[in-house]
């Protein structure tokens, strides 16, 4: 690109990154192993994210509910309990029943497989503290006698998750939580706070340097566990750790990640919302940015309503999450794609259908999607275009199977085009090039009764 639009590109890329990073800049790794990472993790598109943990035999929202400030959102579905102290110790129970008996590593890493995601985001540990993972640091785990599930034979979720994914050719993204309102080191009794918590430590972390510094060994020692004997991880994703002039949540990251790069150096990090060095990928959460972006960006945007399990959940259907994945990758981003697990262990019927769905057309359309990027006009209405080397894919959507199937489809693309071939059919359509972009005439072939999800055009 010309000078001048790369400054431009570089303006709009800033801004994006506003949006999501607390007005902090994205910040280039200088590590050529980081920027060989980058570039891969820019190939993959599409992730499966997964939130499950006992939280699951509720179907309510994930952790939240156990805050007393700014979560009276999360609290909704919570109609049998009014008592806030009541309630936290019910939740904080809820290990000594989660059983999930039909837990189906491999059978979740086919369907993903079967799905076109590449990689696989998992939460090893959410903001309540609970492991899924055999840890050494605390007895609040999957693998704790007080668990049910500790004898069975996958009791440690997180160890057979990965294994299972990782057979299937699927990398793996570790999610962790920076916070921990279980361990008293984070949420202590006995300070000014009372039992009236909010989603950060219950002191002032300056006031009490001791203990803070307690969990910050204790953060070290659990993410320490999961980068160095749980094989290869290909990105850190990190949650919560909110930073506010009052009440700073230093855990020394850095010192972290450095001392885990020493055995995984292609290690990337997601500090999240914090901005800086260790932010190595922006990730806007239930949102697509406006504008196109060049750093390395994922939307995590649920397959249902909420990133937890929820019974009879409603589920976006296929055609507006293969839509949803176009402007994602239009845009230069990857969509990671939540799907909670049920608390028995498996996934529900209306999730899996509609993975096996995106799989089909993934199939079919594929190499317009896996290892291309953005270009220019990159997403506008109803159309999408990606690239690979010199060769310009065009997606061009349907609001739903009764949108109207023109003849001629006008295309606001001003290169020159050579060839245009229709992926997953006939190729050198005909079509005619003018100042303000090109016609395509769509060949009788692909005439039918119901507008499909997205033509697909190859522009050579």
């Amino acid at each position: 690109m010309s000078a001048h639009e790369a400054e431009q590109s570089e303006k709009e890329v800033m801004n994006g990154v506003h949006q999501f990073s607390n007005d902090k800049k994205w910040v280039k790794p200088d590590n050529p192993i980081l920027l060989e990472q980058i570039e891969w993790f820019k190939d993959q598109k599409l992730g499966f994210m997964m939130h499950w943990g006992p939280y699951s035999q509720l179907g309510i929202v994930e952790s939240w509910a156990l805050s007393d400030q700014d979560a009276d959102w999360s609290r909704e579905d919570i109609d049998w309990e009014q008592n806030p102290e009541v309630f936290k110790k019910q939740y904080f129970d809820l290990n000594k029943s989660f059983n999930p008996i039909r837990f189906q590593p491999d059978e979740w890493a086919e369907l993903a497989h079967e799905g076109g995601f590449k990689y696989f985001l998992f939460t090893t540990k959410h903001h309540d503290g609970f492991c899924m993972w055999d840890t050494k640091t605390t007895n609040y785990k999957i693998t704790d006698s007080s668990c049910p599930f500790h004898t069975h034979k996958y009791a440690d979720i997180v160890k057979h998750a990965f294994d299972a994914f990782r057979a299937k050719g699927l990398p793996i993204a570790a999610y962790f939580s920076k916070a921990d309102w279980h361990t008293p080191t984070y949420w202590a009794k006995g300070m000014e706070r009372g039992t009236n918590m909010w989603r950060g430590p219950s002191y002032n972390t300056e006031e009490y340097p001791e203990l803070w510094e307690k969990f910050v060994k204790f953060t070290h020692e659990q993410m320490m566990e999961l980068l160095t004997e749980y094989g290869r991880i290909e990105v850190l994703w990190l949650d919560a750790g909110w930073v506010s002039p009052k009440n700073k949540q230093d855990i020394r990251l850095g010192e972290l990640i450095n001392k885990a790069r020493e055995k995984q150096p292609w290690l990337l990090s997601a500090d999240r919302l914090i901005g800086g060095p260790f932010e190595n990928i922006i990730t806007p959460e239930q949102a697509v940015p406006e504008k196109p972006m060049e750093v390395p960006w994922e939307s995590c945007i649920t397959m249902g309503t909420a990133f937890s399990f929820r019974y009879e959940d409603d589920y976006k259907p296929t055609r507006e999450l293969i839509h949803l994945l176009i402007e994602v990758i239009s845009k230069g981003g990857n969509l990671a794609l939540n799907v909670a697990a049920q608390p028995d262990g498996r996934l529900p019927r209306a999730a899996i259908k509609r993975m096996k769905e995106m799989g089909s057309w993934l199939k079919i359309y594929g190499e317009a999607v896996y290892g291309t990027r953005m270009c220019a006009p990159f997403y506008t209405e109803n159309i999408g275009f990606t690239k690979k080397n010199n060769t310009i894919y065009c997606f061009y959507l349907y609001e739903d199977e009764n949108s109207e199937v023109n003849d001629e489809i006008k295309i606001p693309y001003t290169e020159k085009v050579n060839r245009i071939d229709l992926v997953g059919g006939q190729e050198e359509i005909s079509f005619t090039q003018t100042d303000e972009g090109i016609i395509i005439r769509l060949p009788e072939s692909v005439k039918q009764n119901t507008a499909p999800i997205a033509h697909v055009f190859r522009f050579n």
